[in-house]
């Protein structure tokens, strides 16, 4: 037992030190813009730009447009299943993991092959998206769909979906009663999950948007590092703290509400 405590600890150290080491020389050079001191004038010159905050407003807006429509899209499906169709889980659950097997890259090309005229209806072109956000935004959700949905659906089954649904069936609640009224409540922490991985995907991604030409901080961030040295480093401390703070959010609202469901009991 105590070996396995040893090797643990071992795998975990290492881990760290890998993890950690390139971002703790990353925020030294950082503070090196001034020659012989620290400093933390990359920052000052970053947070000043008015472009950092027109791209970061920009990539808010699009995390918050794609958990919106991920979440209407993948809560009532996952239900769905769970409650009609539970022997096409698996398949509906391969579906939702081809993102990860197709590359970013394929995607945009594809999608804006298809939706700049290529999807044609009698020789006229229908669906033509290019130079509109919603292109944008459908990659987005198609990019956040394994990780929405792995979320929604393992909170689904931590949960008895038939007993819920036929209790409230039974007191006469309709589709989107239960649906607002007793499986959003229930999923509370699971859709926070996905919530905030889809917000620090979308926030620091940069494929879609740097070639459908729309302003996102992931672009921004290549922006900057092709003309200066010092500022992007900086930034991708900001990036890492931006994504790992969501995830330390999520963490403890998930804490808080496991502490009141011990409370209750």
């Amino acid at each position: 037992m105590k070996i396995k405590n040893i090797w643990a600890w071992i795998i975990l150290i290492i881990g760290l030190v890998y993890f950690f080491l390139p971002l703790l020389a990353t925020f030294e050079f950082s503070l090196r813009m001034i020659k012989d001191r620290y400093t933390f004038e990359a920052y000052r010159v970053a947070f000043t730009d008015a472009k950092f905050y027109l791209n970061f407003g920009y990539s808010f807006l699009w995390a918050i447009l794609t958990i919106i429509i991920s979440l209407l899209l993948v809560v009532p499906t996952a239900y769905w299943v769970h409650w009609r169709m539970r022997k096409m889980r698996p398949w509906v659950e391969f579906v939702t993991l081809m993102p990860f097997v197709v590359p970013a890259v394929v995607l945009v090309f594809g999608m804006s092959r298809l939706y700049g005229g290529g999807l044609k209806l009698f020789g006229t072109p229908v669906l033509v998206l290019t130079g509109t956000p919603i292109l944008l935004l459908a990659g987005y959700v198609i990019l956040s769909l394994p990780y929405m949905f792995r979320a929604v659906d393992t909170g689904l089954r931590a949960i008895d979906v038939r007993t819920l649904t036929e209790a409230a069936l039974s007191l006469g609640a309709g589709w989107g009663t239960i649906l607002t009224k007793v499986i959003f409540p229930n999923l509370r922490i699971a859709i926070l999950s996905g919530v905030f991985l889809t917000f620090a995907i979308v926030m620091g991604e940069f494929t879609f948007a740097s070639l459908l030409y729309w302003p996102a901080f992931g672009p921004y961030m290549e922006e900057i590092g092709a003309m200066r040295a010092y500022t992007p480093q900086a930034l991708s401390v900001v990036s890492f703290l931006l994504t790992w703070g969501s995830i330390g959010l999520m963490q403890w609202i998930g804490r808080g509400s496991v502490q009141e469901v011990a409370a209750v009991h």
